[in-house]
């Protein structure tokens, strides 16, 4: 039952870390041809839109942080190991998803920043929110074991 546990774990962080490839690919390349468009129409490039492609980069982090936590609790409880492979697969599907909308909405945003040049503060806030779908996954989960 251990090793099911473990394996729980491994997901967790495996799963989150897809989603989170995923997320920075679509913003990263929006990024890409937002410069692009700036560089077109000689406007300087803004450095900033960086943030919208490595925002999904955190729940690599969520994912690592809950993959330590169980495996202290199925090491702990190696009774539980279908509970812990159930909390990584389901927790770890619910990072990678917030990563990858996460990346979709960075990417718009990188497009608006780009051609707009304003609307930084309320385009982060919404990136911000779909951070958040991760982060309470990640707590929810670490709460539960």
């Amino acid at each position: 039952m251990l090793n099911l546990g473990l394996l729980g774990a491994g997901l967790v962080m495996g799963i989150s870390t897809v989603g989170s490839g995923l997320g920075i690919g679509f913003a990263g390349q929006a990024t890409i041809g937002a410069w692009k468009k700036c560089y077109i129409a000689n406007k300087p490039a803004p450095m900033m839109l960086l943030a919208f492609a490595g925002a999904p980069l955190t729940q690599t982090f969520y994912g690592f942080i809950l993959m330590g936590q169980m495996i202290a609790a199925a090491s702990a409880n190696p009774e539980n190991g279908w509970l812990y492979l159930g909390y990584g697969i389901a927790s770890g599907l619910a990072i990678s998803f917030s990563a990858i909308v996460q990346g979709k909405v960075g990417a718009a945003a990188a497009d608006a920043q780009a051609e707009t040049g304003k609307g930084f503060a309320q385009y982060i806030a919404v990136v911000g929110i779909a951070e958040t779908v991760a982060l309470f996954a990640m707590v929810l989960t670490m709460i539960s074991l």
